[in-house]
């Protein structure tokens, strides 16, 4: 029975390996249509949020001894892109000489506001001509605002036809105030000098700069 199994196990190994020999040989496959890599373990990347910038603002007039009006008037034209001082000093002076920076005085001083005024120059730098006069009226309704008050008459100032002739000269730094007084006058186009330059000449001693 043991002798049986035996040639029976022997002659089924034999039928296998005839089997397998039988076999056509593998054919060599192309290789994988991908690669295998390795991926190394994602690194942590330590971020250290790096500190927001102190803001930087240019250095800046300021006149600690000034009246609102004036305080307002400064603030303005830096705002515009003025930053000589003696230029600054320079258009202070002649509006301190023209209404002494009360915006609703009418020529001869009374102060009627805009409706109120009818003879002579009004505001700030006394518009006199009844082209300029009306066109503060229009100007303050095209944005809103009130022709009364140093806000529109500021804003119709650097935007009248009269300032924008001399305008980039009066950007331009590194004139004396006569300079920028002499560029004033074809502006202003004023009759009597008075004190401007003055007044010019004491708000450059009265400015400080600010950082």
């Amino acid at each position: 029975m043991l002798n049986s199994l035996k040639t029976a196990a022997v002659s089924l190994a034999g039928t296998a390996a005839t089997s397998l020999a039988m076999l056509p040989a593998p054919v060599a496959s192309a290789a994988f249509p991908y690669s295998i890599i390795r991926e190394e373990p994602e690194q942590q990347v330590a971020i250290r949020e790096a500190a927001p910038e102190p803001s930087k603002r240019d250095p800046r007039l300021i006149c600690e001894s000034c009246t609102t009006n004036e305080k307002i008037t400064l603030a303005k034209l830096q705002e515009h892109g003025i930053t000589d001082r003696n230029a600054i000093a320079a258009i202070m002076g002649n509006i301190r000489q023209e209404s002494t920076f009360q915006p609703d005085v009418c020529e001869g001083g009374a102060r009627t506001g805009y409706h109120g005024c009818r003879a002579g120059g009004f505001g700030l730098i006394q518009w006199t001509s009844s082209n300029r006069f009306r066109g503060l009226g229009e100007h303050a309704r095209r944005i809103g605002g009130n022709p009364s008050t140093i806000q529109t008459q500021l804003s119709y100032l650097l935007e009248e036809g009269d300032w924008k002739m001399i305008e980039d000269r009066m950007m331009t730094p590194g004139k004396t105030i006569n300079d920028y007084m002499r560029l004033a006058h074809k502006w202003i186009r004023w009759g009597h000098h008075g004190a401007r330059t003055h007044f010019a000449y004491d708000y450059v001693r009265r400015f400080t700069l600010k950082g």
